[in-house]
């Protein structure tokens, strides 16, 4: 039988090259390699809805789940490299340290945010997509994907220690790159999500391009692609490549 989902957040945070007219990088973070769920891949920053997201959605809101999907991604993302994204006012270095040690030391997020006047701007991120596999080597995930953009003045992450062993910036090709040269480890559903990040040419495209197509949970479903067992996923969701041969693909 296959588990209900926990319900997640991921934000895909982008920031402008180095260089004029380079791509933009993504932030992707290692996962420690001793956790029993994906330890040593890499993934965008992220966890799991708790009580307290949901606790701070505002009253009337259109859509809850989503409000509080929002407020994971923008407190796991300050958790796990230290980086504000979707705050008014945006608070400086000081005050992200200082907020994300409080959290750290137990208090809650809503209490860390009002102690220093702080609100969230639920719209600083653009739903990107909605993951949910029934591939289960230890628990299973109904993760929403939002992305945002970081100025790259404003843009070091600073590692927890913990969850997460190391932060990087590097675009999308390069990253599918490293995977492919055994350097990295990356999973199924990071994999299509970079290269569907990989067509884009700056954040105002990526945004675009995430606004034109419908978000729906995907769940990846095996299948034969030119007589080859494969892990697809539908092809009218925005991914240039919707399958993988089952012998390829890394799922957990």
């Amino acid at each position: 039988m296959i588990p209900d989902p926990i319900p997640a957040a991921t934000l895909i945070l982008m920031r402008e090259g180095a260089a004029r007219d380079a791509l933009p990088e993504i932030l992707l973070v290692e996962r420690g390699a001793a956790l029993a769920f994906l330890g040593g891949a890499m993934v965008f920053p992220g966890g799991r809805v708790d009580p307290g997201d949901h606790a701070m959605v505002p009253a009337g809101a259109t859509d809850p789940d989503d409000s509080a999907a929002r407020i994971a991604a923008i407190r796991e993302t300050i958790e796990e490299v230290g980086l504000a994204v979707g705050l008014m006012p945006h608070p400086d270095e000081t005050a992200v340290a200082d907020l994300r040690a409080d959290m750290l030391r137990g208090q809650s997020f809503a209490a860390a945010l009002a102690e220093r006047r702080l609100r969230i701007d639920e719209a600083a991120l653009t739903p990107f997509a909605r993951w949910c596999p029934e591939h289960v080597p230890v628990r299973r995930f109904d993760a929403r994907f939002y992305m945002a953009e970081v100025p790259r003045h404003a843009s070091t992450p600073i590692i927890d220690g913990g969850e997460t062993a190391a932060a990087r910036w590097m675009t999308a090709r390069a990253v599918l790159s490293a995977a492919d040269r055994g350097d990295i480890h990356i999973i199924f559903p990071t994999r299509r999500t970079l290269e569907r990040l990989a067509q884009y040419r700056d954040f105002p495209s990526a945004m675009a391009d995430a606004r034109a197509w419908p978000v729906r949970r995907i769940v990846p479903f095996q299948a034969e692609r030119d007589g080859v067992p494969s892990i697809c996923i539908p092809d009218d969701m925005g991914y240039p490549i919707t399958s993988e041969p089952v012998t390829a693909a890394r799922r957990g």
